[in-house]
């Protein structure tokens, strides 16, 4: 059976000397494994990712003394051999050497002797852990308790910070740079596939930015899709954080697989410089997370450190731990918008809109805090609560109102991508076993991504009562096939085309078709954003059936639309024309024969 390799780390700049050793050493009657390295932080790495048998050094390097070595490989293993190899070591830098636990020093010139004194030390080092490899062990699990990250085996954020700051102490007028990678879409990817896949993707990804930085560089998991890569000395330009950039890129040019699923992930990067950037270590890392978010943010690969930057990215944190503090303590808030029936006059639904109470800046609204839940994934929270919250308020509704009507929530790209969403539609809105009486609208654009998997979500949905509408009809490209096969009740004509159509008769047209199209499949159309009371007669006499806007009236409490229902459930001014059966006018203010678009499409 053959034993297995000798580990032998060399700390050496020199790609030519470094294989001179090994050629040296393959005298040894068992195999030699070697990694070379060259920096403070490679080796720190290096010493982290696996158990060695024995470390030669060089002592002249331009970005790592072999005394430096010496130490820092100390302060790691007490006990690890250590040999000096070098064409400049004088005996009293040899003396010091052995005063700091080097077990020997060879002169590059006399490199016979390096085999004896390697085999020496590594029979001398070997015994020493036999006797104190147990206590070895523990010492080094409780190491890596703190200092690791336990998914993926680097170091976390504590140490990454550790050894950055040493790496300043020790050079302090040179320029070093931090690299903070984060990924697009990766929270997005885990919810679908789960917390054991996603780990597994982690790690994937983890090994291909390992490996995209090369021994000369430490990489760190700093936060649960972040990752930062350090770089010493690296000189007047950015040379060296553009290769390593390219090199980073380059790594995930193609899809990483987990469990027979394919996922690509796309790098995004932000740079900061010490001292530039940064007197201290925690500056310099914290102003690369700023960058790296602003890049993701921007949908830009690559962004280095710029100041104003850091300003923004604390407005962000404060305002993303407000919102998660609003979702514990009940600041958020549902108002509601009526649509009406263009026949009756009657509210035939409403639509639940959320609305942020926030003690510190008051009533805010969704334009300002939707957009960041999305980004930090309290969206699906955040979502949960109001479905929950829109079936509450019906059921209490229902209690002292007839015929209360339904309620329409918006769904995110977030909450449909879930991969259990219909079983949190479900959980949310059917409390008790009752029929539930809350509705979905989900945009055009969203429900045309993984078109054929939506159909099958919400297939299960409209199996258990709940209507579904097309909202922002029009303007999301929707094949006809995909529009007759997915389980829809209504659609609704997007704002921009009732805003156009009295000026524009090609628009004119375009809404016709729409509502004709839908009728003919058996689909109700609401019309958004409805202003005027001309605007609603066309719609009328285009046989839409029902409208929403503020012509009717803007989102409101919960009281104030229980009072509207309670009073029977009828907007003041509607049916537009006094009478259910009064002709419909037929010309715009803009002269379009509203009429003779209805005829020639009947």
């Amino acid at each position: 059976m053959t034993s297995p390799p000798v580990q032998v780390l060399l700390v050496e700049d020199s790609e030519d000397d470094a294989l001179l050793i090994a050629h040296r050493l393959s005298g040894h009657d068992e195999p030699i494994a070697t990694l070379r390295v060259e920096t403070a932080f490679s080796l720190q790495a290096a010493l982290d990712a696996r158990d060695w048998d024995i470390v030669i050094s060089d002592y002249r390097m331009p970005l790592l003394s072999g005394l430096d070595a010496l130490r820092i490989v100390r302060s790691h293993n007490r006990e690890l051999p250590f040999i000096l190899v070098s064409s400049t070591v004088g005996e009293d830098v040899a003396v010091e050497a052995m005063r700091s636990g080097a077990a020997d020093y060879v002169m590059k010139n006399r490199l016979a002797r390096l085999l004896p004194a390697f085999q020496r030390e590594l029979h001398a080092g070997r015994a020493r852990r036999a006797g104190h490899g147990e206590r070895q062990e523990q010492r080094r699990h409780i190491e890596r308790l703190v200092h690791y990250d336990a998914t993926t085996g680097l170091a976390n954020r504590t140490l990454f910070d550790e050894r950055l700051a040493a790496a300043i102490a020790g050079d302090a007028h040179a320029r070093h740079a931090v690299l903070v990678v984060q990924f697009d879409r990766f929270g997005t990817v885990t919810e679908i596939v789960g917390q054991e896949a996603g780990d597994q993707l982690v790690v994937q990804a983890a090994g291909r930015l390992a490996k995209a930085a090369g021994g000369a560089h430490a990489v760190a998991r700093i936060g649960p899709d972040r990752f930062a890569v350090a770089l010493a000395g690296i000189g007047a330009g950015t040379d060296a954080i553009e290769t390593l950039r390219g090199s980073i890129v380059d790594s995930f040019g193609f899809a990483i697989t987990v469990g027979g699923s394919e996922f690509r992930l796309d790098p995004c990067i932000g740079a900061a410089i010490y001292p530039c950037d940064g007197s201290a270590a925690e500056v310099v890392l914290r102003n690369a997370e700023a960058a790296s978010a602003h890049a993701k943010v921007s949908a830009i690969p690559f962004i280095l450190y710029a100041e104003q930057m850091t300003a923004h990215g604390a407005e962000k944190l404060a305002m993303e731990a407000r919102l998660r503090r609003a979702l514990e303590r009940g600041e958020f808030v549902l108002h509601y918008q009526p649509k009406v029936d263009l026949r009756s006059g009657e509210v035939g639904s409403v639509e639940a809109l959320i609305r942020w109470m926030s003690p510190e800046l008051g009533l805010v609204y969704p334009a300002q805090f939707i957009p960041l839940l999305e980004e930090t994934g309290l969206i699906v929270e955040v979502g949960a609560w109001v479905l929950r919250q829109a079936a509450q308020d019906q059921r209490l509704w229902s209690r002292t109102i007839a015929n209360a009507p339904r309620i329409a929530v918006n769904v995110s790209m977030s909450q449909l991508h879930h991969p259990a969403f219909a079983a949190l539609v479900e959980d949310a809105v059917c409390a008790g076993g009752q029929a539930p009486r809350v509705d979905l609208e989900i945009t055009e654009s969203l429900l045309m991504q993984n078109v054929e998997e939506n159909i099958a979500k919400l297939a299960a949905l409209r199996a258990l009562g709940i209507a579904i509408s097309i909202d922002d009809f029009g303007t999301g490209y929707s094949s006809l096939a995909y529009l007759a096969r997915l389980p829809v009740a209504a659609i609704k004509v997007d704002r921009l085309f009732v805003a156009r159509m009295l000026e524009e008769p090609g628009t004119l047209h375009l809404v016709a078709t729409m509502i004709e199209l839908a009728h003919s499949l058996k689909l109700r159309v609401i019309a958004e954003g409805v202003e005027s009371r001309e605007q609603a007669l066309a719609l009328r006499a285009l046989d839409c059936d029902e409208i929403q806007g503020y012509l009717i009236g803007r989102a409101v409490s919960w009281e104030a639309i229980r009072a509207l229902l309670e009073g029977g459930g009828v907007v003041p001014g509607f049916p537009p024309e006094g009478s259910p059966s009064g002709p419909p006018e037929t010309r715009s203010a803009a002269g379009l024969d509203v009429r003779a678009v209805r005829s020639r499409l009947a």
